[in-house]
């Protein structure tokens, strides 16, 4: 996967109202004219590439690099597919209103004719992607939007977002990877962090797998936790008083601080009593967090020295302008002739008249600053 970066900072003020309903009616025709040309799926792998998701924010006229790109963007999409009969749903979006996904995922699926079985694993799939990327990617952006994408047919797309303290938000793409597990994205966007541990990455199976052990194997498992007020886990066991000595003065680097609190028994304990069959599974467990998981790795690195990844894997827009004016004003004019081209591109369409989409071709020259 090639990686690219961009920074998404977060800017103060809400969309107008006339910006977003101008968003919501161009949209319309371009993802109605995707999926009668190329399908639902096509339309569905173009969300989830972030560099195609960014262009297509940048022409429907939002900031070219804020973190409202996403939820603003997504919002628009939401509004102007769920009202066509194209077997495509979207569901969840920002805040409260990601909590809101599982029942419309069920809603959905029940208006598209999914079958129950499908529509609980579709719920399934939104929530692991939620868990994975706040708990096995571990990159100090905390999640607070989240957007599943599904077709009749079951593939499905997730956009989701999270913010950092520092005001800059990562937005994580998926498109129904066969391993959920591991390096399941299809891109990330964002500026580079700190240190990051990603549970997800090939180099972090080893990681995984001793983690797993771990679990359970519960009983020996909890030889490697300190006595209780000690919160560093070192490679003797049991560490004696000058150890501890040494070991604070050393000031050993963040990524060897293992916290074994009350919490991460408790999740251990319950995750030794279900046996998961693999970390799929351990993901999935109530209470598994991302202190939990955080925790076996490190004791994996430290006891058995398997490292996990470390390595960021994060992987950046205009046409019409942004609402800030950056890079320039939003045409209005220029808006208003884009909507018209595309609509009529999609009336032609429909009665037969497809001239390989000159006007989308024409669109692009229009579009031109």
């Amino acid at each position: 996967m090639r990686k690219k970066t961009m920074d998404l900072p977060l800017h103060g003020g809400k969309c107008p109202r006339w910006l977003y309903s101008k968003m919501t009616e161009l949209a319309e025709p371009i993802t109605k004219t995707i999926i009668e040309e190329r399908g639902q799926e096509e339309l569905l792998k173009k969300l989830s590439d972030p560099n195609w998701f960014q262009s297509l924010s940048c022409v429907l006229g939002y900031d070219w690099h804020s973190s409202g790109v996403t939820t603003v963007t997504t919002a628009a999409l939401r509004e102007a597919i769920n009202k066509q009969e194209n077997g495509i749903a979207i569901c969840g979006g920002k805040g409260k209103t990601s909590r809101k996904t599982p029942e419309q995922i069920q809603e959905k699926s029940k208006e598209l004719g999914v079958k129950p079985s499908k529509a609980e694993q579709l719920e399934t799939n939104s929530k692991l992607s939620a868990k994975i990327d706040s708990n096995c990617l571990q990159d100090q952006h905390n999640l607070y939007h989240h957007v599943f994408i599904f077709t009749e047919k079951g593939e499905w797309t997730v956009i989701q977002q999270g913010m950092k303290q520092d005001g800059y938000a990562r937005r994580y793409h998926w498109h129904s990877p066969k391993n959920l597990i591991q390096e399941p994205h299809t891109g990330i966007t964002t500026q580079k962090t700190g240190e990051t541990l990603d549970l997800t990455s090939e180099k972090s199976e080893e990681t995984r797998k001793t983690s797993l052990d771990l679990v359970k194997d519960g009983e020996n498992l909890e030889k490697y936790f300190r006595k209780p007020g000690q919160r560093t886990l070192t490679k003797k066991q049991p560490p004696n008083l000058i150890e501890i000595k040494q070991a604070k003065e050393k000031k050993l680097p963040a990524k060897h601080q293992v916290e074994i609190t009350p919490q991460v028994k408790k999740a251990l304990k319950k995750a030794e009593e279900i046996q998961p069959k693999n970390y799929k599974e351990l993901v999935e467990t109530t209470g598994v967090g991302k202190k939990t998981l955080r925790a076996l790795a490190l004791i994996s690195d430290l006891i058995y020295n398997q490292k996990p990844s470390f390595e960021d894997p994060a992987t950046y827009s205009f046409a019409h302008g942004g609402k800030d004016g950056h890079p320039y004003p939003v045409n209005k004019e220029r808006y208003e002739k884009t909507i018209q081209t595309l609509k009529q591109t999609v009336e032609k369409s429909e009665i037969g008249k497809k001239e390989e989409q000159k006007s989308l071709k024409r669109l692009s020259k229009q579009l031109e600053p």
